[in-house]
């Protein structure tokens, strides 16, 4: 049937001609949309001549459809696993709106969706709209589309959490209680920063043992470009990936490997891992401390190596990142450098003093007890003593007078000698 109506929204006609669906809606009766049924067959039938230099841009298409494209795309120019991570919402995104016109997703539909995935978290819903902005871009970028319904919805507030970086004997523990495989493994990741992927995705093509350099790729580059980046081998990645080499038993291209079960092929097949997120897991339960994943490594070399007073221009270099402010955030540990300033701090004469005068003071007394009126003045000592801690106002505020008066108790004190010793 093709022209149909649809409850509180009107009737609308949807036909396919020649592989190619065609509907528009909503007309206030059924022969409104049947008319123009009619015109857009004759459209297509005996179309006009295109204008001179035009270009045919369609405007619409099937949400099914836009979402496969942006898959086919994904899987062309980015990792593997951002493939996967598009998939994984793209199925929900499917499932949620089955069935329509990318045209038909308003804006209030897409605001409705997020407010249902943030009953989860605020920053899963914010995944979904980053997503599906990228999504429906996608689509206008290449013409199949000419509006985003995400335009203008903000992302919600999330409460940001400092991320967990394990301390250096902690990850000597879990990586102690691995098998000498895996020791390699996390070694490898420490003392090249790398991302897990780039260690699993690592041959023997990129590792030039005459030059001692590790050839690391990524594609998390604006354009899904594969780009390396060298990063020098020190003595023990040397000795690690050289006894590797040497006792490889298969003649496999990739550095680290397994045999697992392919479902695709039906058997037992050797190649590079996946993500292996089971293995920080065991390790960690069989060492006993605070579960960490693989990227706290990348983030752990990152301070260390800024503890070391490496500029922050190499440390960018070594992580592979475009932007500076990137590295700024694997910087966030306290190290040597911060703990040395704040030393400078508390030898600074103003915390050399002795604070027994603050000490024995009250404390978290009312406003009114600082507005006293002094009935005692302080010894000349203890006076002397608070005026370099806290000045003369900040001496004046605690025993309710003015800064003027703090300094004729001096002078008055000074001349007393007797009173002075």
């Amino acid at each position: 049937m093709s022209v149909y109506s649809v409850k509180a929204k009107g009737w609308r006609y949807d036909f396919t001609l020649n592989g190619t669906r065609h509907t528009r809606g909503w007309f206030k009766t059924k022969g409104a949309a049947r008319k123009a049924e009619n015109e857009r067959r004759e459209e297509i039938v005996n179309p006009a001549p295109p204008p001179i230099q035009s270009e045919t841009i369609q405007t619409d298409m099937a949400f099914l459809d836009l979402v496969n494209r942006r898959l086919d795309h994904v899987r062309a120019y980015n990792s593997v696993t951002h493939y996967r991570d598009i998939k994984y919402h793209g199925r929900r995104w499917v499932s949620h709106w089955k069935g329509l016109i990318v045209g038909e997703i308003t804006t209030e539909m897409i605001e409705l969706f997020l407010k249902g995935r943030l009953e989860v978290s605020a920053h899963v819903a914010n995944k979904e709209l980053q997503y599906l902005r990228a999504l429906f871009n996608f689509g206008i970028k290449k013409r199949f589309i000419n509006n985003n319904p995400t335009a203008g919805i903000e992302f919600f507030p999330i409460e940001r959490r400092k991320k967990y970086i394990p301390p250096k004997d902690d990850v000597l523990k879990a990586i102690s209680s691995g098998d000498p495989e895996a020791q390699q493994y996390l070694w490898t990741i420490i003392l090249t920063a790398a991302r897990v992927g780039e260690i699993n995705a690592l041959t023997w093509d990129d590792v030039d043992f005459d030059r001692k350099l590790v050839t690391l790729w990524t594609r998390k580059r604006k354009g899904g470009n594969r780009e390396p980046r060298e990063v020098p081998m020190i003595q023990r990645l040397y000795d690690i990936l050289r006894y590797r080499f040497h006792t490889r038993k298969d003649d496999l291209p990739w550095v680290f490997w397994h045999t697992y079960w392919s479902r695709k092929v039906g058997q037992w097949v050797k190649g590079p891992y996946g993500e292996r997120k089971s293995l920080m897991k065991a390790l960690c339960k069989a060492s006993g401390v605070r579960y960490f994943r693989f990227h706290a490594l990348r983030h752990l070399t990152a301070s260390m190596l800024d503890d070391l007073g490496v500029p922050i221009g190499v440390i960018q270099r070594i992580l592979g990142h475009q932007n500076r402010r990137t590295t700024e955030i694997y910087l966030h540990t306290i190290g040597e450098a911060d703990r040395e300033a704040m030393a400078k701090l508390e030898a600074t004469q103003l915390l050399q003093g002795d604070l027994t005068s603050l000490s024995e003071g009250p404390t978290n007394k009312h406003l009114a007890f600082w507005h006293r009126k002094v009935t005692k003045r302080p010894q000349y000592n203890v006076l002397m003593r608070e005026v370099e801690q806290l000045g003369y106002k900040g001496t004046g505020r605690k025993y309710g007078v003015s800064d003027n008066a703090i300094r004729k108790w001096i002078r008055a004190y000074e001349s007393s000698p007797k009173v002075i010793q």
